[in-house]
């Protein structure tokens, strides 16, 4: 039992909890818990070294963000999300995206722009070595930055839910030939927009933008339900 006074006690079981959050979060963005799967509080809590409790409380605030649900007497399981419901949650981070792009081209500053363009830099170099892992992380920081520096808490807590809910969907449409370097220009097209000041192009540049994902999404899943259909025709 810990000698540790109360008030470190209790930090240090937050800081578990945010550990186990954080790695319960890649677990489940790089697909090593599948879409679909019930989580076992006792297989996670023995497979990361930690005791339940932790794993519990990471669980209950993955739910928050979307990434798993939690199902009365029957347990807590990794988020699926179907076409249609991308669909709608493309449609809703456009109109997100749209407005953290029009505040921003009114306020940004020097330095946020400096780091604005350095994620570019570092996509533009992951295109040419054709590091999907790579693009991938620095594509979710630009955007994720846009969202931060409009300076709306509850658009980014809101965006950041729709964000997880999306990605693997998103892994997906950026995974097309020539795609990255393709995605990297749109992007230093929308941070020339907001650097201009140009307040309704940015916003509807980003908006052009996500939507296009949609378009991308509806594509792969149709490349994907392709062959199913053409199994199934053949069984008939």
């Amino acid at each position: 039992m810990s000698n540790a006074p109360p008030n470190i006690a209790i930090l240090q079981s937050h800081s578990l909890t945010m550990l186990v959050q954080r790695e319960l979060e890649r677990m489940v963005l790089a697909g090593e818990l599948a879409a679909g799967e019930k989580l076992n509080e006792l297989a996670l809590a023995e497979r990361l070294g930690v005791s339940r409790g932790p794993v519990r409380e990471a669980l209950r605030a993955l739910a928050e963000t979307g990434l798993v649900r939690l199902e009365k007497n029957r347990g807590v399981f990794v988020r699926e999300i179907s076409v249609a419901e991308a669909d709608e949650i493309y449609e809703l981070r456009a109109t997100l995206d749209q407005m953290a792009g029009r505040k921003l081209a009114q306020t940004i500053r020097p330095e946020q722009l400096a780091e604005l363009r350095a994620v570019i830099k570092r996509m533009q170099d992951a295109a040419i070595r054709d590091d999907h892992e790579g693009y991938h992380v620095a594509n979710l920081r630009f955007h994720d930055a846009l969202v931060e520096f409009a300076g709306n808490a509850k658009l980014l807590q809101m965006y950041r839910r729709l964000v997880n809910e999306l990605s693997l969907f998103r892994r997906h449409t950026l995974a097309e030939p020539r795609r990255l370097r393709k995605s990297t220009l749109e992007h230093q097209k929308i941070l020339a927009l907001i650097a201009a000041g140009d307040a309704e192009g940015a916003g509807a540049r980003l908006h052009e933008h996500a939507m296009a994902s949609r378009e991308r999404m509806h594509s792969f899943a149709a490349t994907v339900a392709a062959p199913r259909e053409v199994r199934l025709a053949s069984n008939e």
